[in-house]
């Protein structure tokens, strides 16, 4: 079934871009323009059934982006909405702002004009919509490398699954054939004192599934957190600054040589990979400018592989809701080596059933839960201290 697009811009250039790329893609027609989030409200309002998904400028007069998000969530609607902002490059705040509202992710606007009638803009524009709607994604062409392994189905891990029944599709880049399983080690139980870490790699939907994972978390959570969020660089502070102010754990933008302690969440810095390092007696974050790997820096497989060679006793991983595949090659190799107890996001709490359904067809999954229970099984697996 053809997918309604609206569309809310003040700028009339970008409005033609938009209906240019939209009636260039099958799945999608462009149903409605408006000019301003004003306009965008009465049309929605009218009638709340008649869009798929909404593509949403921030910066515009009479009722901006924000704004309509606040008054639609007043309302009680909820559409898949997809930010594509000028405002979204330096204006981090306002588009976190955005995602707490429901927006699922965000594209900037490019600076040229003849950015915007570039392949790389259309293609991520119609990536964005496919994901936000769990559409197959035919303008995506398969990551480079598919996730394979030497062992067979018979060495899975049991999984517990929770919410089987949903309807979401996953999207075209995320899908690879012939995916094999990690030979990984049980899980055992360790000792109160023991050395223990939580993981966490999430993307598209990230920011707002954050908000019921980290808010739940203990002041005293026996662990630190380090968290590899897919974010341009200069958002995941504000992303970070927020966390903080919702949340009893203390959340901090990770900072080169930052001495991890339990009780603190560190957010990967956008732009860099995140490692950590034995430093003496002191687990060291490091900021690592090697390139991007299958586009992503930070890359939450970078992370999860510097882990590899430290000597944590228990090292508790979370993936949630993202596209692509990020994080199953790191906690592949991970658990094949190290104590490791891995928790996937479900299918039905997920914008995008990406990245927590390819960990789990690698095998490597302990539980598969429901975002909101989650920050819970966190906290019975590391105690508190």
């Amino acid at each position: 079934m053809i997918k309604k697009v609206l569309a809310i811009d003040d700028s009339a250039l970008m409005r033609r871009v938009l209906s240019d790329i939209i009636a260039s893609d099958e799945r999608f027609v462009l149903e409605d323009i408006a000019v301003n989030g004003l306009e965008a409200y009465d049309l929605i309002v009218s009638n709340p059934s008649k869009y798929d998904i909404i593509i949403l400028d921030i910066n515009m007069p009479r009722m901006n982006g924000i704004e309509l998000l606040e008054r639609l969530s007043a309302k009680g609607i909820k559409k898949p909405t997809l930010v594509v902002s000028t405002i979204a490059r330096e204006g981090a705040d306002e588009t976190i702002r955005c995602l707490e509202l429901g927006a699922f992710d965000f594209l900037t606007k490019p600076d040229s004009f003849m950015e915007t009638k570039s392949v790389r803009f259309r293609d991520r524009l119609l990536s964005l919509l496919a994901a936000g709607l769990s559409l197959p994604d035919s303008a995506v062409k398969e990551l480079p490398s598919k996730v394979t392994r030497e062992v067979t189905k018979e060495t899975k891990a049991p999984v517990k699954e929770t919410h089987e029944n949903s309807s979401k599709v996953l999207s075209g880049p995320m899908s690879y054939s012939n995916i094999s399983v990690f030979n990984r080690k049980p899980h055992t139980t360790v000792s109160k004192n023991a050395k223990r870490l939580v993981a966490i790699a999430s993307s598209t939907g990230g920011p707002k599934a954050l908000q019921q994972v980290l808010p739940l978390l203990p002041p005293n959570l026996a662990a630190p957190v380090v968290l590899v969020q897919h974010m341009p660089e200069n958002f995941t502070g504000s992303l970070a600054t927020r966390m903080d102010e919702l949340s009893k754990i203390n959340v901090k933008e990770a900072q080169d040589g930052d001495i991890l302690k339990k009780g603190w969440v560190y957010i990967a810095k956008g732009g860099r990979h995140l490692r950590i390092e034995k430093k003496g007696t002191e687990y060291v974050l490091v900021f690592d400018n090697s390139p991007a790997r299958n586009g992503l820096r930070p890359c939450a497989d970078i992370m999860y592989e510097s882990i590899k060679e430290l000597d944590f006793d228990e090292i508790t991983c979370v993936v949630l809701t993202g596209m692509g595949s990020d994080g199953t090659r790191g906690i592949g190799a991970l658990s094949t080596e190290k104590n490791t107890y891995v928790i996937a996001q479900d299918e039905a709490t997920s914008t995008v059933y990406g990245m927590p359904r390819m960990v789990k067809e690698a095998g490597v999954t302990d539980e598969v839960l429901p975002l909101g229970e989650i920050a819970a099984a966190i906290t019975k697996i590391v105690g508190t201290c």
